[in-house]
C-alpha cells in the first residue's frame, strides 16, 4: 500500500459543527483536512466521520496519526 502524501506538519484545528465530514485521507486534496475528490487516482479512500455535537477538533493533515482522521501528535516526529 501507498503511502499518503503529507499535506502538513500540523493539525487543522477548528469548530465544528454536527454533521458528516469526509477527512481527506489521501493528501492530495486542495481543501485539506476535508476530501475535494482529488483521490479518484489513488488507492485512496475519504474516511467519513460523524460529529454530533459542535467541538473543536484537531484534524491530522500528515495522514500519519495512530487516531485517524484526528491528530494525535505524531506529526512532531516526521523530519
Amino acid at each position: 500500500m501507498a503511502e499518503p502524501k503529507i499535506a502538513d506538519t500540523s493539525p487543522a484545528c477548528q469548530e465544528v459543527e454536527p454533521g458528516t465530514y469526509f477527512w481527506c485521507a489521501c493528501g492530495l486534496s486542495k481543501t485539506q483536512p476535508f476530501c475535494d475528490g482529488s483521490h479518484k487516482e489513488t488507492e485512496f479512500v475519504p474516511m467519513e466521520i460523524t460529529i454530533t455535537e459542535a467541538q473543536t477538533i484537531a484534524w491530522c493533515r500528515c495522514k500519519r496519526s495512530g487516531t485517524k482522521p484526528l491528530c494525535d501528535g505524531t506529526h512532531k516526529t516526521l523530519a
